[in-house]
């Protein structure tokens, strides 16, 4: 994160801090569990399905709550999620989605803490007293800015860099291979994984792609970023890892029971919190209960996360709280360490 100027107060007056950005402290549970996964048009249209699915869920929920609290003592800080997959069916009415979602968790018994949108790992905008307030915060560019891809030894050159093609992989592409032998018939060599043992796993995701749009008689370049990578934002919001100018990028907002939702996505704040009592939405370790259908996507979010430069200061700032808390918490430095999985069958 680069210096900025930011006023900082003392007790004469303000003055200008140039060498360091104070990075927030944004509150940490010690358990985020995310409880489950359906497609909008399920919710709409197979409510039977997500009301089966989630009287299967609670007893889990509560297996790994009483895990935690063997760990972490009785006094376990402990908060559930949901995310609503909105970036990729905008024009859905959050009024009927989330009306038959949240019934569905109060027949079940499912306590979800904090709703949030996946369109807001792509743009969050701040929200004040339920209102939203200033431009909203690019979360997937920041996030892809911080992208440190292997270059494959020696590299030719053929295949465009990441931040250029939108792709990343963890080994050396079979197309890498063939400039080499431009001027002859190339014979074929399979893709290899870098740090394989005896053989390879290669994996090669796409984190966005370009399109252009007509706007007003001008070509605009759109980027419309891969469910992979907007997964990869969730888990660094869910992990309290992102900052913009040292500030939490996310501040979840409350929302009262009987309530009315907006009409829009876009006017419900990126993380909403539904439960005044839950403990903070971010955690020193998470755990997401998915569909197997998710196996894919939440194998690619482990390579992207492990070729994102995090900020060194936030990093450090959590391991050193999770030293100090209540009842000690080992931090890994390394962000997918701090995460878990419960891939559900039957989805």
């Amino acid at each position: 994160m680069g210096k900025v100027l930011i006023p900082v107060r003392d007790a004469v007056g303000y003055s200008e801090e140039t060498e360091h950005v104070r990075i927030e402290q944004v509150p940490l549970s010690h358990l985020s569990i995310e409880v489950g996964h359906f497609y909008l048009n399920e919710i709409t249209n197979d409510m039977d399905q997500v009301v089966k699915e989630f009287r299967r869920i609670v007893p889990l929920v509560d297996a790994f709550i009483a895990s935690a609290r063997v760990e972490f003592g009785p006094q376990a800080r402990i908060s559930t999620c949901y995310l609503i997959d909105d970036y990729f069916q905008p024009d859905t009415d959050p009024r009927e989605i989330l009306g038959k979602l949240l019934t569905a968790a109060d027949e079940t018994g499912l306590r979800i803490d904090y709703l949030a949108r996946e369109a807001g790992c792509w743009q969050a905008t701040p929200f004040a007293d339920g209102v939203p307030v200033g431009e909203p915060i690019e979360l997937a560019e920041m996030v892809a800015a911080r992208l440190v891809a292997e270059p494959a030894p020696p590299a030719t050159g053929r295949r465009p860099p990441t931040v250029e093609s939108g792709w990343l992989c963890n080994g050396r592409r079979s197309s890498d291979f063939d400039a080499a032998q431009a001027m002859r018939v190339p014979q074929y060599r399979p893709p290899e994984e870098f740090g394989r043992r005896e053989h390879s796993i290669f994996l090669d995701v796409q984190l966005w792609s370009k399109h252009t749009e007509n706007i007003n008689g001008d070509s605009v370049i759109r980027t419309k970023w891969s469910c992979p990578f907007l997964a990869s934002v969730w888990h660094l919001l869910r992990l309290g890892m992102l900052r913009y100018e040292g500030a939490a990028v996310v501040d979840p907002q409350p929302w009262s029971p009987g309530e009315v939702w907006p009409r829009q996505w876009r006017q419900v704040p990126a993380v909403v919190r539904l439960n005044p009592d839950a403990a903070p939405f971010a955690a020193y370790r998470t755990l997401s209960m998915l569909p197997k259908r998710y196996l894919g996507i939440e194998h690619s979010v482990r390579l992207i996360l492990d070729h994102i430069d995090l900020d060194d200061d936030v990093v450090g700032q959590i391991i050193a709280r999770g030293a100090a808390d209540e009842v000690p918490v080992t931090v890994p430095r390394k962000v997918t360490e701090r995460l878990s999985h419960l891939l559900l069958d039957g989805s």
